[in-house]
């Protein structure tokens, strides 16, 4: 609890299985996590493509269920995945969950290591035959949503990985017509330079607005075969938004970190390099066209990041305190002060409350003989 620092356990963990990377939707008490095989074996071990989504409900502790259903047996199952799914965030509408998979059938062959961006359509459970002793049902319909390469031609906008994701504005964003796009997702996409080296550039995935559309198979089969990865669905775009492999320092940099878009959906906020190397804050249109440089700090942006809902500020950790930016003109105002080191504030989010008056973020505090991360919450007002 915010106000009491209580800790609640809603869902604990059995059999061998570990769980984390926790969200929360913003409709309902719904929350999302990552879950690990339970009874692990040495061929089905945790790992990135052998893991699931799960869903409890703040009123039910403990009773969770299956969010990604799971079939690794031929003819497969659409709407079921064959491997394993990651940080699972609800959209804005709380009606469908974006994660990053990566392929268990492929894992070692020619589409093995590959992350894509996929989507569940809530509501839309799954039911699979048991015909492999790790298939199970699923809540929700499943599908990955990015198309990837293994090997993608230099200069090309072919794409090794999608990852980082975010959803794009709380109603979609605005089209060039004035019209707007109400469902779509921003992500980084590895691409190969002329050189042949990997950058990391904006993409974004433009989704149906009817999120049932995502049923329908596009030129491949939403399942995959037993050698290609599962295939987009019809209606789903994919499109390059930055090209930087001119600039001095190329590409997405800095600190892991997830695209992340305003409420209005006008800007999608990026962390790149300046020409002297400090990594700042960019924002783009998901229109298209150049980067533009937010902050101008003497020092580098040291963690991910989050808008205000109101969308007139971002936090973010800088020079070892907790910050918010001027979206407007990229001015830093600390909201803690200068901290470094070990209990310094996490690199991991900085995230603002509903409202929009605290930020929460975490850094490690001594307890118990030794040193653990706990959760601080700030204010974020003046």
């Amino acid at each position: 609890m915010i106000t009491t620092g209580r800790v609640e356990v809603l869902y604990e963990s059995r059999h061998g299985a570990r769980c984390g990377v926790v969200t929360c939707s913003p409709r309902d008490d719904r929350v999302a996590f990552i879950l690990g095989p339970e009874h692990p074996t040495a061929d089905w071990a945790y790992g990135p493509a052998r893991r699931q989504g799960v869903v409890v409900r703040t009123t039910r502790p403990g009773s969770a269920e299956a969010l990604d259903a799971r079939d690794m047996a031929p003819p497969f199952t659409a709407g079921a995945l064959r491997g394993g799914s990651h940080v699972h965030v609800f959209s804005p509408d709380a009606e469908a969950v974006s994660f990053t998979y990566e392929d268990a059938l492929l894992e070692r062959g020619a589409g093995g290591g590959l992350r894509g961006v996929g989507v569940s359509v809530c509501g839309r459970p799954v039911h699979v035959p048991d015909s492999h002793p790790r298939n199970h049902d699923g809540s929700a319909f499943s599908v990955l949503v990015t198309r990837l390469v293994a090997a993608p031609r230099p200069d090309s906008d072919e794409i090794s990985r999608a990852c980082e994701e975010g959803w794009i504005g709380t109603a979609g964003y605005r089209l060039g017509d004035g019209s707007r796009r109400r469902r779509a997702l921003a992500f980084q996409g590895h691409v190969r330079s002329a050189a042949g080296g990997t950058i990391a550039e904006v993409f974004v995935v433009d989704l149906p607005d009817d999120l049932a559309d995502l049923v329908r198979p596009g030129e491949e089969p939403l399942t995959g075969t037993p050698n290609t990865l599962p295939a987009p669905p019809r209606g789903v775009s994919q499109r390059r938004i930055t090209t930087t492999t001119e600039r001095r320092h190329p590409g997405i940099q800095g600190p892991r970190h997830w695209l992340r878009s305003s409420p209005d959906g006008e800007r999608i906020a990026v962390l790149m390099k300046d020409d002297a190397g400090i990594v700042q804050i960019h924002t783009v249109s998901p229109r298209g066209g150049s980067p533009e440089q937010l902050t101008r700090l003497p020092w580098p942006i040291a963690s991910s990041f989050t808008w205000s809902p109101d969308g007139g500020h971002l936090a973010c950790v800088v020079d070892g305190s907790v910050c918010l930016i001027d979206a407007a003109d990229g001015g830093l105002r600390r909201l803690t002060p200068p901290e470094r080191g070990v209990t310094g504030p996490r690199p991991e989010a900085c995230v603002f409350s509903p409202d929009g008056t605290r930020v929460a973020y975490v850094r490690r505090a001594p307890g118990r003989g030794d040193v653990f991360n706990q959760v601080f919450v700030v204010e974020a007002a003046p």
